[in-house]
This record gives structure tokens, sequence and C-alpha cells, in this order.
């Protein structure tokens, strides 16, 4: 697999790309650009369910693993360790947020996830001839991303896409076997 096609899928895991925003962003996008940044460093299981147009609204799921120091993706069943470092997702959020072309949030609610109080904000983002739509869910405690819902519109073939995005960070090890 081409370390593009794992940039995008790690990026898309790990980062919620959309939700990079710039530091001019309008709105209470503080505490979710704060939420992500933490978590490109936080060791983190990653749960995601995928919807495009492109493949008539189909689901598909993937997981990600992130150890601090490498990423594996679960494609098809099948776990690969991704080329990309923890540095290289740094850069590509950076180079997101110099594409950004505007960015607002907004507090919503308070509600807990899986028991763990979180702070719920609703963010718009245009990077690009990219929007989105996200509601992301912040842990009052650890102040890192618990789940994110995500809509994103991507033009082209693909169209719309649905994004339902889990976080989970608790003994985030490597799958077996993978090296």
């Amino acid at each position: 697999m081409s370390q593009k096609i794992f940039g995008t899928l790690v990026t898309a895991l790990l980062l919620s790309v959309a939700l990079a925003g710039p530091a001019h962003a309008a709105g209470d996008c503080k505490p979710v650009l704060d939420a992500m940044t933490k978590q490109i460093g936080t060791p983190t299981h990653i749960y995601m369910t995928e919807a495009t147009q492109l493949h008539g609204g189909k689901s598909t799921k993937k997981e990600a693993i992130h150890t601090g120091s490498a990423i594996y993706i679960q494609m098809n069943g099948q776990w690969r360790r991704s080329p990309l470092s923890t540095q290289d997702l740094q850069k590509q959020r950076e180079e997101a947020e110099r594409k950004t072309k505007s960015m607002s949030c907004r507090y919503l609610r308070d509600e807990p996830v899986n028991g763990e109080p979180a702070a719920v904000y609703h963010a718009q983002t245009d990077i690009e001839d990219v929007k989105s739509d996200s509601t992301v869910w912040v842990s009052k405690r650890t102040g890192l991303p618990l789940r994110t819902e995500q809509d994103t519109d991507t033009g082209g073939a693909t169209g719309m896409q649905h994004l339902s995005i889990r976080f989970d960070y608790a003994n985030v090890q490597p799958p077996a076997g993978v090296k």
C-alpha cells in the first residue's frame, strides 16, 4: 500500500484534519484545537465508521492504533504499520492549518461519553474546497477528544462523507504480530 493511501487514512483517523483550523478561528475553537493537538501526542486506539456517496452510503469500519512511537492501520481485517510518524502527522496538521480558509466553533452542551464528562462543540471548517461540519466531544477531565461526528463535502466523485470516530486512550498496545 502506498504512503499516500496510508497518509490519507491516518490523517482521517488520527487528526480529523477538518478540525485542524487556523489560529484565527472564530468562536469557541480553542478547546477543540487544543484537544486535537493533544491527541496527536497521546497513545490512542481509534475506531471509525465511514460512509460516502461514492460507495452508495455503505458504511466501512476502520481502526488505527497510535502508540506514540508507531501508527498501525487496520484495513480489510489486516493490521499494517504506517510509514508515517507522529512528526509527519503534526506536519500534515500544520499544512491543513495553512490551507484553512475559515473555522468557527461554538459550545453546545455538556454530555457524558461512556460516563466521562465531556463538553460538546460544533465546528465548521473550510479547507480549500472541502467543507466540514463536526460535532466534537472533548473530555472535561483530560482535554482529549472522546468522539467526533463529521460530515464533509469533498466535492467531485466522492461527494459527501460521514465519519463517526471514537477515541480510546486506555491500555493502548500495538496489534499482535505486527512489526
